[in-house]
């Protein structure tokens, strides 16, 4: 069996998220959505807020689970839940060059490979800060998110 995590904060979960989730599902057995809580980040949603978006929006997709990351390295996340893949998202050379120091760390801590994605151009722009932003400002950002998160915004 091929596992994945896809790692991330999502917040708030956008549809650029989901739709790199839904290809990974496509591409590997079982697919581990793993949400981060860094104590250094001020978060708009609490990771079980965070949590129950991604879930209520992936329930139908086959092989997806969601679960909190801890503490911890990514790469000890990955090598504990037996994945042979990290997917990540990427929307620009700008976020490749940032992923890729640490793609070749997690590699050489753990054996776990990275796979970067790229983001459908529909959603190249989207980023959850910009979500936040936008919502602050009574901006329409229906398109850019799932049903799930529209609710706790109160939008819908």
């Amino acid at each position: 069996m091929q596992r994945a995590v896809c790692p991330g904060s999502f917040d708030p979960v956008h549809n650029g998220h989901i739709e790199i989730i839904i290809r990974a599902a496509s591409l590997f057995d079982e697919v581990v959505v793993a949400v981060s809580n860094n104590p250094a980040k001020t978060y708009r949603f609490s990771l079980q807020e965070r949590m129950d978006m991604i879930t209520e929006t992936v329930r139908a997709i086959q092989g997806v689970t969601v679960i909190p990351m801890g503490s911890g390295l990514i790469a000890d996340f990955a090598r504990e839940h037996g994945a042979q893949a990290l997917v990540k998202g990427v929307r620009n050379s700008g976020d490749l060059q940032y992923e890729m120091p640490m793609a070749t760390f997690n590699r050489h801590l753990s054996g776990v490979e990275t796979v970067f994605l790229p983001a459908d151009a529909r959603y190249q722009h989207v980023s959850s800060t910009l979500v936040k932003e936008i919502v602050g400002f009574k901006g329409d950002i229906s398109e850019f998110i799932p049903y799930a998160v529209a609710q706790r915004f109160g939008l819908k």
